[in-house]
């Protein structure tokens, strides 16, 4: 017996470091990844020079390129992978389902209405220029950003707000009246859109393609935050989501407040998402996959999944904006555009698979 259970023992410390192990190679994966992210591009720069510039010390020209245009953009990509892929598992979870992400709630598409009305309604500030390169150029974003931010929160606020006045609303009706609201939305930019002129239908469109550049320093300060907070948040509540992986009555048995929990995560995860979305446009599938493909590999223990998924998304947001950057170099792509493409083929691969995994 005693060595039956040492052998337990041993081989459920084997079971965590392998969980570590996962995550410490994504995290590496993620650096490396980023370092040649910021070093590839039109301009060639050596890696010892981009090492160079965080201390000041590189050529006139590296350093503006790296420190004004390379690296808030990589900035960027890290933190808003790592919002959108940590609220889509904590939303999978606590809706109880695996296709679960912003746009489950209209976070994305109530953005996207915000911003069509920011730009055509509100005098967004469209620059309207003889050249095509800048006739989509959104020359007050503040605007457009609060009114995406506004729209994208209101979705959730609506959802909650029908779960408090019909309180047999389970996960499968939120999500229902998530896509109802996302479909409401849709059809309001829609609108918007028929009515404008041309110049500005671009700069929508041009918006919902999602864009890294868009996110400065002070965004990326702010998203950072947001970040911080809610991955607090998540963390300590992660025996509460390990509860609910169990079924619901299971979580109540062990003295979680499912409901709570699950409105102040719906809450918590659709404002992040939100916060994202209005700063850098609409990004898809990132919040979708990457949480399932950290589940290939740590499972449901949400001690490991929160930081894994983060780590995952933003190693897959950097990966899809270097590849926009240099597949058709000096032209970039819309980002949006290349994570649809990347995660629909990787999230038919995980749906034939099979969603969930033992760890």
């Amino acid at each position: 017996m005693p060595n039956k259970n040492l052998n337990q023992l041993e081989s459920y410390e084997a079971y965590i470091r392998r969980k570590k192990l996962t995550f410490v190679i994504a995290f590496a994966a993620t650096i490396i990844v980023g370092l040649f992210a910021i070093s590839s591009g039109s301009l060639k720069i050596p890696i010892p020079e981009v090492f160079n510039s965080f201390f000041g010390k590189a050529t006139p020209q590296s350093q503006i390129t790296i420190m004004n245009i390379r690296l808030p953009r990589v900035t960027a990509a890290i933190v808003v992978g790592a919002v959108l892929a940590v609220s889509g598992a904590v939303m999978q979870c606590v809706l109880q389902n695996p296709l679960a992400s912003a746009s489950t709630l209209g976070v994305s598409q109530g953005a996207a209405f915000g911003a069509a009305l920011g730009i055509i309604v509100f005098g967004g500030g469209v620059v309207n220029s003889d050249s095509a390169a800048t006739a989509v150029t959104i020359s007050n974003p503040y605007i457009v950003t609060i009114c995406a931010f506004l729209f994208g929160s209101l979705s959730t606020f609506v959802v909650i707000l029908l779960s408090q006045f019909k309180k047999d609303l389970g996960p499968a009706g939120l999500i229902l009246a998530g896509v109802a609201l996302s479909s409401l939305f849709t059809g309001g930019s829609t609108l918007l859109q028929y009515f404008a002129d041309e110049t500005k239908i671009s700069s929508v469109v041009f918006w919902t393609f999602g864009n890294l550049g868009s996110a400065g320093w002070t965004e990326i300060l702010i998203l950072t935050i947001v970040l911080f907070f809610a991955l607090v948040y998540f963390l300590l509540n992660r025996w509460n989501y390990n509860a609910m992986e169990s079924g619901a009555d299971t979580a109540k048995s062990l003295g979680v407040n499912t409901r709570r929990v699950m409105l102040v995560s719906m809450g918590i995860c659709s404002l992040a998402s939100a916060v994202a979305v209005s700063f850098v446009g609409i990004i898809s599938f990132v919040g979708l996959v990457a949480p399932h493909i950290m589940r290939r590999f740590v499972g449901n223990d949400y001690r490991y999944l929160i930081p894994c998924s983060a780590v995952a998304g933003s190693l897959l947001l950097i990966l899809a904006d270097t590849f926009a950057r240099l597949i058709i170099a000096p032209v970039i792509l819309p980002i949006g555009a290349i994570t649809s493409f990347l995660g629909a083929p990787l999230f038919l691969y995980l749906l034939f698979r099979g969603f969930n995994s033992n760890g």
